[in-house]
């Protein structure tokens, strides 16, 4: 393969990593429209198509590798809760009261909240520009929010969706703080292959807790969504966004993923025929812009919620 061509792969697969999360929600709502599957069931089918190629990952990405010490898996313990357990809780039941696009706008402040965080934890200081930053992108929740709230039939439903996929970005965000310490000494992809399966852990008991095995006897056509969220929306970009990592670095694979909201506004227009306005893109663009400014720090890799 030619050099000229080889240096499009990672910007490529960066690309191809955060369609796959954007079409996530995508995949949820068709879910909920599809039967009356509910949340937790839905997250249980999705983590359990999920587990087996997160097994595969972790002792792949062990082989040779040093034993993992027991603070880490404390760790890995937590962040799999608070992350991807948590997080993903929080977001599907969201996403029951929301639209797609609102949900990833909203979704998509957690780069900000890691700033507040670190702020607040490590205390590092927050400079002009990344204030100005955390405006721009609050103040196009805002137009967004009162957009919705405008037309929507149902503004209470509006705040509750959104009050939920709001918790689960500061849950996530909760996740990349922590993650920073535990990522280097384990890398990226045994980390998150056991993040995940200790998060899959937290979902099962939920499910075993509050419902009976045969509420996992749903429809043909919501396992093949459950299926395709497993595969493409959660594993398989998973993988692209770490070679991405790999190949350009975290900073240019953060930018390019600041394209998701925008994928997903798309997405949901075409697919779900939700209504696009001039508004709505106005305060999608702000968000954005306040996004990319606070991005250009490193960050670390993990997965999408």
């Amino acid at each position: 393969m030619s050099t000229a061509a080889s240096r499009w792969i990672g910007p490529a697969f960066a690309v191809a990593g955060v369609l796959g999360f954007s079409f996530k929600a995508i995949l949820i709502k068709l879910a909920y429209a599809e039967s009356s599957v509910d949340a937790t069931t839905l997250l249980a089918l999705r983590m359990l198509y999920s587990a087996p190629f997160f097994v595969a990952m972790a002792w792949w990405s062990g082989r040779g590798a040093p034993p993992i010490a027991r603070a880490d898996w404390r760790s890995l313990a937590w962040l799999g809760f608070v992350g991807y357990y948590l997080a993903s809780l929080l977001d599907f039941l969201g996403l029951r009261h929301i639209t797609a696009a609102l949900e990833r706008l909203v979704l998509f402040l957690y780069p900000t909240m890691v700033v507040l965080l670190n702020a607040a934890i490590h205390r590092k200081p927050v400079g002009r520009q990344a204030w100005q930053a955390l405006m721009l992108s609050y103040a196009g929740i805002v137009l967004v929010f009162w957009h919705d709230l405008r037309v929507s039939g149902d503004p209470g439903a509006i705040l509750i969706g959104g009050a939920l996929v709001f918790g689960s970005a500061f849950c996530y965000s909760l996740y990349l703080v922590g993650a920073g310490t535990v990522i280097p000494r384990l890398g990226s992809m045994r980390f998150i292959a056991w993040a995940m399966l200790a998060s899959t852990v937290c979902v099962v008991a939920q499910f075993a807790l509050t419902r009976p095995w045969s509420a996992l006897d749903v429809p043909r056509s919501i396992h093949g969504l459950s299926l395709a969220m497993a595969v493409f929306s959660t594993v398989l970009p998973t993988w692209l966004i770490a070679e991405a990592i790999r190949r350009i670095g975290a900073n240019a694979s953060s930018l390019i993923g600041s394209l998701g909201p925008v994928f997903t506004i798309g997405l949901g227009a075409m697919i779900l025929g939700e209504p696009t306005h001039a508004i709505q893109l106005a305060g999608a663009a702000l968000v954005l812009a306040g996004v990319f400014i606070v991005s250009r720090r490193p960050r670390v890799a993990a997965a999408s919620a």
